[in-house]
């Protein structure tokens, strides 16, 4: 199917392709704008959060092999608001020659997780202990092993808490072990991936960027706040973190991305517990991430202009933070759907406050935009922080 081409800015200046028209799509338009490059988006509808802001947005969906090719075609070089395009359009796309960043290769990592498990177990990284299990007995073999209750999960399409469960004993995964064994439905066949549920002390982050010719820069290790299973709250710097730990789990993050041959940001999502080397790693994601939304406002370059610096080769940017502190929090939800009068009260009570929102329908508990403050006083930028959201929730009233 036939796309019209991005109008391209004069100067030999490249198009960047973007699949997926979410909030991270959205929030590559303005540093676009400001290195001169043109995005395209392959957007799942005409109001999709990114088509609003970004003037190229064919409609397309990201596993219709025709719609992605032909969206590529008109690209420099493509890259992904998501990890869900399916493994036979990534290699269509490779087979194309269409530059992919991250590669195919790489991506697996975020998209597969137990392949992510047995790569990094391989690098020395360290995990959770884990298994493979397809049946009750190797659950039950696991859970014994390391104690219950045991965290299940499902190799592919889980974030924000979905395909995770916490499980004391078999029984309470036997639909999951059914599908797992092929017994019901379509489920992968390649089993799920059971872990040890670990005493963390909380939730951290590593976010760090890497380019096609090696160079990599890493941002300051943060602290992810979660109710419910979503990210609320993101601390930057991580308050009161050792240094010799932050220094470990940066080096970690940028082994990572330098074994796995990421290109673009990459997110490692850990865990800190006590001892050495204090930390176990959790997740991996190769796009930019929840967990650097701050770096727009509190960075000298956010995760999206690093982003779009890498997957075309130029030169990273710096990542020092522009103050002592900044405080994001995750603005979801009501019932109000009306938010422009709440956007307006809120600049008019803190000037200082950032507030990206997303173009999204509001929805209760779904993520619609996102708050950033920053300066010297962390509990002070919680509070500013924590109204905001609260107010644009609806739960705050003053």
């Amino acid at each position: 199917m036939p796309t019209d081409p991005p109008l391209r800015a004069p100067g030999g200046f490249p198009v960047v392709g973007i699949i997926g028209g979410g909030q991270l799509a959205r929030m590559c338009q303005p540093p676009a704008v400001n290195l001169a490059l043109t995005l395209s988006v392959l957007a799942e509808a005409p109001d999709a959060s990114a088509a609003l802001v970004v003037p190229n947005s064919p409609v397309g969906a990201h596993d219709d092999l025709a719609a992605v090719r032909a969206f590529a075609r008109q690209c420099d070089v493509v890259t992904f608001d998501h990890e869900h395009v399916p493994a036979p359009v990534l290699a269509a796309l490779e087979a194309d020659g269409v530059p992919l960043h991250p590669r195919p290769a790489a991506l697996v990592f975020a998209q597969d997780k137990l392949a992510m498990r047995a790569r990094l177990t391989e690098l020395g990284i360290p995990c959770p202990r884990w298994a493979r299990v397809r049946t009750a007995d190797e659950l039950r073999a696991f859970g014994d092993e390391v104690g219950w209750p045991v965290v299940l999960k499902t190799p592919r399409g889980g974030y924000d808490g979905k395909g995770v469960r916490v499980v004391d004993s078999p029984d309470e995964a036997a639909d999951w072990l059914a599908l797992a064994a092929g017994q019901a439905g379509d489920a992968p066949a390649e089993g799920l991936l059971a872990e040890e549920r670990v005493p963390f002390t909380r939730e951290l982050a590593v976010l760090v960027a890497r380019s096609p010719s090696g160079q990599a820069a890493a941002w300051p290790v943060v602290e992810t706040v979660q109710t419910d299973s979503i990210c609320t709250e993101v601390l930057a710097p991580a308050p009161d973190l050792p240094d010799e730990v932050a220094t470990a789990m940066i080096e970690a993050g940028l082994r990572i991305a330098g074994a796995l041959d990421v290109t673009g940001v990459l997110a490692v999502e850990l865990f800190q517990v006590p001892g050495r080397p204090g930390f176990v790693v959790n997740e991996l994601a190769m796009r930019p991430h929840n967990s650097g939304h701050w770096t727009i406002d509190g960075s000298v370059t956010s995760q999206f202009e690093q982003h779009l610096r890498a997957v075309l080769d130029l030169p990273l940017g710096a990542t020092t933070p522009r103050d002592r502190w900044t405080v994001m929090g995750n603005v979801l939800g009501g019932d109000d759907e009306s938010l422009y009068p709440t956007y307006r009260h809120l600049l008019a009570r803190d000037p200082g406050l950032k507030v990206h929102l997303y173009g999204k329908g509001v929805r209760p508990g779904r993520k619609i935009g996102h708050v950033n403050v920053s300066g010297d006083d962390l509990d002070d930028l919680r509070d500013r922080a924590a109204h905001a959201t609260g107010y644009l929730r609806g739960t705050i009233r003053e």
